[in-house]
């Protein structure tokens, strides 16, 4: 075992399978203590077991190192609450929050209930906020905390997805505002746009049997650890050996100046020679290296 963690606390959501459980088990060979949390439901939320939290605490406790389990929800407010009272309770502090669960719903915007969007933006959205909120208060009294965002790279727009592209950029910018909140006070709030397989993935894509969980969790394990200290604010992609950071802020691509304001129909004229020159209305640059499609929606 190592000792990049040593003696800290560790909350992570939806550990009991998948990313979630690869952020466990790293966490806790650098010596954490991990508080698993995992409600045990399926991948698109259906159903609750305490057997995948379980079976996390019980490989971690085998390798030698020190866990629990939570099996609350992370879409209530008392479900956040119980989640941080079980590290509080158990060992005495927090300093590690991931904020990793979620479950898949939807379709395209034709066809997606509204209960499902509901659910998407509960689990993924809702989990990260009262989560954190609950979290960040502790941290702030320690005057020490690392909190982790799994965003996604179709926050950028993922074809029948709507409701998990809101969700992934929604957390996104969640992250970076939690950041400047809590940065004065010895905490960081970073993002990840993580590349790998997930649990109940509706897609068997061939690029994704390289790209491991493994290799987000050595990043996750990096950021939260006392040496990343100075990184705060940032949104990170990792796959494969690859790790990268996005440009902060944004970049604009192109400007267009007039000195006074432009007319529409100036804008008409324009427009299609410069800024928009060459696009197409459906054809969209992949947010993956490869790309990523949400298959057909089943008929109600």
């Amino acid at each position: 075992m190592g000792d990049m963690l040593k003696n800290r606390v560790a909350v992570i959501t939806g550990s009991g399978n998948g990313l979630g459980r690869a952020y466990a088990l790293a966490m806790a060979a650098q010596g954490a203590k991990i508080v698993v949390n995992d409600l045990g439901t399926s991948a698109n939320g259906q159903g609750t077991s305490s057997a995948a939290a379980d079976e996390v605490v019980k490989t971690i406790k085998q390798s030698g190192g020190d866990a629990c389990a939570s099996y609350d929800s992370v879409a209530t407010e008392e479900g956040a609450k119980k989640i941080v009272k079980t590290a509080v309770n158990k060992f005495g502090r927090i300093d590690i929050l991931v904020n990793n669960a979620g479950i898949i719903k939807g379709g395209p915007i034709f066809d997606i209930r509204p209960s499902d969007f509901d659910d998407m933006v509960k689990t993924h959205l809702y989990g990260n906020f009262y989560c954190t909120r609950e979290a960040a208060p502790v941290m702030k009294e320690q005057k020490y905390g690392r909190i982790i965002c799994i965003s996604s790279h179709n926050g950028l727009g993922l074809k029948g997805g709507c409701a998990y592209s809101a969700a992934k950029e929604g957390i996104t910018g969640f992250g970076r505002a939690v950041a400047r909140d809590v940065g004065e006070f010895g905490i960081t709030c970073n993002i990840i746009r993580p590349i790998a397989a997930w649990r109940g993935a509706p897609f068997k894509i061939k690029e994704f049997e390289d790209c491991r969980k493994e290799d987000v969790a050595v990043l996750v394990v990096y950021l939260v650890s006392e040496g990343a200290g100075n990184v705060n604010g940032c949104i990170f992609e990792v796959y494969n050996g690859h790790v990268g950071i996005f440009e902060e802020p944004p970049a604009v691509k192109q400007i267009l100046w007039k000195n006074g304001q432009f007319t529409a129909e100036e804008l008409a004229e324009v427009m299609p020679k410069t800024l928009t020159k060459g696009k197409e209305a459906n054809n969209f640059p992949n947010t993956l290296p490869f790309e990523l499609r949400m298959p057909p929606a089943k008929k109600k």
